[in-house]
């Protein structure tokens, strides 16, 4: 049987650190700021913002939240994230997504400061984690790194298997793998014979949308198995990997909920850190 990846315990310890660096950097006259902005009434964006504003609280980060009308226009969306990029106090900037649909997520991303840009998603972020350059980079897959390294495995030399190819996920976190120094196959809806790819993979990082997609079958005895699917079926969440037959198959796996999802928002408050850090 698998051993369980606890992704909230992890957490937990993470930003029990994190707390500790704040500490010591508005020692130095520096308090790290996180702005956050929410747009409409998405009842799932406010969870998350409220879970990111308490895991600020928690580690001494100044919370800045901003809460914008449905009907916010693409202009007064812009204007707000340019005074945010000018406001000394404000280390990083946080749109939350989805947006209204009449709003331009891309436009809006894209005006963020890089310096600031949290979430890692800015073209300028991305193009240098393709380069293997310092930068920010994208929340999950960094906690999903980090997530492998807990259980002790050398990703070094190791097959690491991609299943889902988004901007968000999927080409971050295979790049991530890259430059630890993993073989990397990524896999998405148009690969063949999918199963052949995963049954090959030390390490198996699965982030495709689709409820229990990825079955025990599918899965190399002893590998580290990393399910990043969150989908809602009938009240109850479930992962993209079927947990009750990978676990009798895999060395490590991650539970849904409780293994990717604690790490984001850590992963989000160190990127805050990091950003402030680099200013004084």
């Amino acid at each position: 049987m698998a051993k369980i990846i606890d992704g909230k315990a992890l957490s937990d310890k993470l930003r029990l650190g994190i707390r500790d660096r704040v500490t010591a950097l508005k020692a130095s006259g520096i308090v790290p700021g996180l702005a956050v902005v929410l747009a409409g009434e998405d009842p799932a964006s406010k969870v998350y913002v409220k879970n990111k504003i308490a895991a600020c609280e928690f580690t001494g980060i100044k919370s800045f939240a901003y809460y914008l009308p449905h009907d916010v226009s693409q202009a007064e969306l812009d204007e707000l994230i340019v005074t945010l990029n000018a406001d000394p106090s404000v280390h990083g900037i946080l749109v939350q997504l989805p947006l209204p649909k009449h709003l331009d997520e891309l436009k809006a991303l894209s005006l963020i400061s890089p310096e600031k840009d949290v979430d890692g998603f800015h073209a300028v972020n991305a193009g240098k984690l393709m380069l293997g350059e310092k930068c920010l980079s994208a929340c999950t897959p960094l906690g999903i790194i980090e997530l492998i390294k807990s259980t002790g495995t050398d990703i070094a030399g190791k097959h690491a298997v991609v299943v889902g190819r988004s901007n968000i996920v999927g080409k971050p976190v295979a790049l991530m793998l890259l430059k630890h120094d993993a073989t990397v196959t990524v896999c998405h809806s148009k690969t063949r014979n999918l199963a052949d790819f995963t049954r090959s993979a030390d390490i198996l990082v699965v982030a495709i949308g689709r409820k229990e997609f990825v079955t025990g079958d599918m899965i190399k005895a002893g590998a580290v198995v990393i399910d990043v699917g969150m989908n809602r079926f009938e009240g109850r969440l479930y992962g993209d990997v079927e947990f009750s037959s990978a676990e009798k198959i895999a060395g490590y796996i991650t539970p849904v909920p409780g293994g990717v999802g604690p790490m984001t928002i850590t992963m989000l408050l160190e990127n805050t850190l990091k950003a402030a850090s680099s200013v004084g």
